[in-house]
């Protein structure tokens, strides 16, 4: 089994996270379909891919158009195949695929802009994350794109206005996600626990967890956003949803009561353990090993943790979701995932680009390599697949109980960073809510100051 190797692996990373960043941090995983000049920190390619790129070039005569595309390790289940399969029959076009963790992802970025070397497109999320390129003129502007070929009629609502950002529509829509609880069904059963329907009783099931020598929350730590997945419910719980929305756009000052005793609520968490000893520094592209193994009985994830599960052979029907009961109409925090396109793509190249991102996103391509997709998909039309049961459920449940942005697109990085940096101290007894509080203010300040 996949996840026995992975286990291995993971224990192997603790004992030296302090020292590299494995698979998230500065050192990222690069693979290309290709050796491609101008895709910066480009790595060793997939034999396959390149064959088939080499392939199709030659049959052009060495004329084909060649495109960089960077994606996540997470799609590389479907991105390999497609783009072998898109240069086997396309001789014009040649998509020069590179992949990278999720950090890597967000490090190769900001080098590759600052160097003027960013690829053709690139995998991005919303918020803050996106806005970057957006706002330094580095992604194309769609917005004329869009209205001319009647986006509004190929993608949902929701993902074009999270992909609209400083008044540009800055990426094509790939994913809408929301993010819930998923819970192990066996665990639950064996010890006679119910979902949660309120935040004390959340408290109840996780005091009941660890009493029988189950951790109750699998988090990784290293870099921040998996942990700040929980602590961002605990914002919404104690705040409220008026009072969170205007934090998270500043219009009201996170040092306040609320926060405070969201901090406070994390420590206690982390104080009882309910997360996993030395969470910090785990990875959080690993925490389905610690439910699969039967270590953890939860986790803060979204509709992509279904094909995760797949991936790693396990079946997503022994799994569970359920949105955090922080009270009111119980919201989950929300996100879009997108691709950007290079602002210097020629008009020709641009269209080139979106022919392959249809074609990449067609229905056919999900049914063949669902579990390397982030579903559901952006597009109007797009149908979820069976074998993801936990999917629609989480989908149909944030429509009901309604949705925030996820603070980390929500924040700029500098602030989010910030938030990052006290969830570490705080979880290692090296600050105190107050002034955690506080700092985050502060950088807020710092932000709106520039």
């Amino acid at each position: 089994m996949r996840l026995k190797r992975a286990a291995a692996m993971t224990m192997a990373c603790m004992m030296t996270a302090a020292m590299a960043l494995a698979g998230c941090g500065g050192k990222t995983e690069t693979k290309e379909s290709a050796a491609a000049a101008g895709s910066s920190g480009a790595a060793a390619g997939s034999t396959q891919a390149a064959a088939a790129s080499e392939t199709s070039a030659a049959k052009s005569g060495g004329k084909a158009m060649e495109l960089t595309y960077w994606t996540l390790e997470s799609r590389k289940a479907a991105a390999e195949p497609i783009v072998e399969e898109w240069n086997n029959t396309h001789d014009d076009v040649k998509i020069v695929l590179s992949i990278y963790s999720t950090d890597g992802m967000k490090d190769a970025c900001k080098v590759a802009a600052s160097s003027k070397t960013l690829p053709n497109m690139w995998f991005n999320w919303g918020g803050s994350l996106g806005g970057f390129y957006a706002e330094n003129g580095l992604t194309y502007d769609l917005t004329e794109y869009a209205e001319k070929n009647n986006w509004s009629e190929k993608f949902s609502e929701n993902s074009l206005k999270l992909t609209t950002l400083g008044g540009q529509l800055c990426g094509y829509p790939n994913s809408y996600k929301v993010v819930g609880i998923y819970y192990k069904k066996d665990i639950f059963e064996k010890l006679g626990l119910e979902v949660p329907s309120t935040f004390e009783e959340f408290e109840q099931v996780c005091a009941a967890l660890k009493e029988n020598g189950i951790t109750p929350i699998s988090t990784g730590g290293l870099n921040g956003w998996h942990t700040m997945r929980f602590v961002e419910l605990l914002f919404e719980h104690y705040a409220g949803a008026e009072l969170h929305d205007k934090m998270n756009t500043f219009e009201e000052s996170v040092d306040n009561e609320a926060v405070v005793k969201a901090f406070e609520k994390y420590q206690e968490f982390c104080e009882k353990g309910y997360f996993p000893e030395g969470f910090m520094t785990q990875d959080p592209n690993d925490t389905l090993i610690a439910l699969a193994t039967g270590q953890c009985a939860m986790d803060v994830q979204g509709p992509w943790y279904d094909a995760q599960i797949i991936r790693n052979e396990q079946n997503p029907a022994d799994y569970g979701v359920f949105a955090f009961p922080s009270g009111g109409t119980n919201r989950m925090s929300a996100f879009v995932e997108m691709t950007q396109f290079n602002v210097d793509n020629t008009e020709e190249e641009l269209e080139a680009c979106i022919e392959f991102m249809d074609f990449f996103h067609s229905q056919e391509n999900v049914e063949k390599y669902s579990e390397g997709f982030s579903l559901p998909l952006a597009l109007l039309d797009a149908k979820l697949v069976d074998s993801q049961p936990n999917v629609p459920v989480l989908m149909d449940t944030s429509k009901e109980n309604g949705v925030f942005l996820i603070t980390d697109q929500a924040f700029p990085t500098e602030v989010a960073d910030v938030l990052f940096n006290a969830q570490d101290a705080i979880a290692n007894g090296q600050m105190t809510p107050q002034d955690a509080a506080k700092n985050l203010q502060e950088a807020i300040e710092n932000y709106k100051n520039k």
